[in-house]
């Protein structure tokens, strides 16, 4: 039963530190969209789209009027563009339908322009991730992502290298944006079918026909609880596993009821702590606030490590479905903490990768160099891969060269998206190793059937 305390609290924590849904995502399975004809498979898409999400923007907002809490973005999510072309390879027909719906039904971004390579890739698959820049370049709210590798296969690497001149084509088709696109598109090892974030969203084959999933996010109550934790580290985490109960219950209440209202199945509640560039909204100040002089101090990874595990303990026993990446997000361009530590120089990409291996999901919107080579972009993604396959979790990367700017230039996104300074590489070239292609197989621990 909820009191008047837990009601009071729960304004207090919308009002004063920054707790919202961050995003209410509708999966759409466009599998029953696939014709011989890359015209009538692009018309297909459209109208299953606008009318399985034209009621969603209006039912988020009327929820939030009604509850008094702010659902701040509204998306769909679709089966991977790769998977539905294939046969007729009409995904350039299907990018427009795509980007059209969006704007049709007024989301925020739409994400699913896919592909699922980890294991190998088609010369149809290889075709379509070369079709990446110049979709992504001519779209406004179409995100992308492709999986190169995971725990069970391995990390294709024939993959990674040509994703390392995708990114870098991403960014020169976009460079009077400071290279936007390459903020819509992320590489995964081990990608999730039921992610409400991102640029990485994508509507798994193994889902339903409609499903909303749910994103909470709430960084900045959970610093606000612990400015009252004087105790141990243990204290610590149960305070942080108290709050993550709270913050994913009001998911769970508005992911049943906008389901509910839409006529749609109910998904998962994903209870990552996404930050933003808003003061007060981020997770390298939770850390601080447990102990660390600065984020990318010794003993950051530690601190990281025990918030996202007690962010999990305590959401998971507020919903019946948890999933999605569910963690403490790292994104450096969209956390004002994080933008100081690059700012001051207390953190590096090395000390984001180490993090990486704790945290929920990768290297997250980092600005590097303009000039940064393809195959050190491809060493950044296989160095993430490296980390998810052997750990068993999910690692993204989502790097942004950013054309004609060096280390201490700014890179300007806008919106959620943030802004941030763009910092240094190790350009030892890597060239070799990725020219060398093919696979590095699964670790041992993946023989488990």
């Amino acid at each position: 039963m909820i009191n008047n305390k837990e009601i009071f609290e729960t304004i207090q924590m919308i009002n004063q530190q920054h707790l919202d849904v961050r995003t209410t995502t509708l999966g759409i399975s466009l599998l029953d969209c696939i014709c011989d004809s890359p015209k009538r498979t692009a018309e297909k898409v459209y109208d299953k789209i606008t009318k399985s999400a034209k009621n969603l923007v209006k039912t988020a907002n009327d929820l939030a009027s009604e509850l008094g809490i702010p659902i701040v973005n509204k998306r769909v999510s679709v089966t991977p563009v790769s998977l539905i072309t294939a046969n007729n390879g009409g995904h350039l027909e299907v990018i427009r339908a795509l980007d059209k719906a969006a704007n049709e039904i007024g989301i925020d971004f739409l994400g699913g322009y896919s592909a699922l390579v980890h294991k190998g890739m088609t010369e149809y698959e290889k075709q379509f991730i070369m079709s990446i820049p110049e979709a992504l370049a001519t779209t406004g709210k179409v995100c992308s992502s492709v999986n190169v590798g995971s725990t069970k296969t391995g990390i294709n690497m024939d993959a990674v290298a040509l994703m390392g001149k995708i990114i870098r084509e991403c960014a020169e088709k976009t460079a009077d944006k400071d290279s936007l696109a390459c903020a819509k598109l992320v590489v995964f090892c081990n990608a999730v079918e039921d992610n409400p974030f991102m640029a990485g969203a994508f509507h798994g084959v193994g889902e339903n026909d409609l499903t909303l999933n749910v994103g909470v996010s709430g960084p900045g109550v959970v610093k606000h609880a612990l400015e009252s934790v004087n105790g141990d580290l243990v204290q610590v985490a149960e305070k942080i596993k108290e709050t993550a109960f709270k913050i994913t219950r009001v998911g769970s209440l508005v992911c049943r009821e906008t389901a509910k209202r839409l006529g749609v199945n109910c998904g998962i509640v994903d209870l990552s702590l996404a930050p933003t560039p808003v003061m007060g909204d981020s997770v390298a100040h939770i850390l601080e606030e447990i102990g660390l002089e600065s984020v990318g101090a010794c003993g950051t990874t530690a601190c990281l490590a025990m918030l996202n595990d007690a962010v999990k303990k305590g959401g998971i026993m507020a919903s019946s479905a948890v999933g999605g990446l569910s963690g403490a997000f790292i994104p450096v361009s969209e956390d004002a903490g994080m933008i100081r530590a690059t700012e001051c120089g207390d953190l590096n990409i090395e000390k984001l990768e180490a993090m990486t291996c704790v945290c929920s999901v990768g290297l997250d919107m980092i600005a590097i160099p303009g000039d940064t080579p393809a195959e050190v972009i491809s060493g950044i993604i296989a160095d993430e891969s490296a980390i998810g396959m052997v750990n068993m979790k999910t690692t993204a990367v989502r790097v942004i060269p950013v054309i004609g700017k060096g280390v201490g230039d700014y890179a300007e996104f806008g919106g959620l998206l943030g802004h941030a300074p763009i910092i240094a590489v190790n350009k030892n070239s890597p060239l070799k190793f990725i020219q060398r292609g093919g696979r590095i197989p699964a670790p041992l621990h993946s023989l488990k059937n």
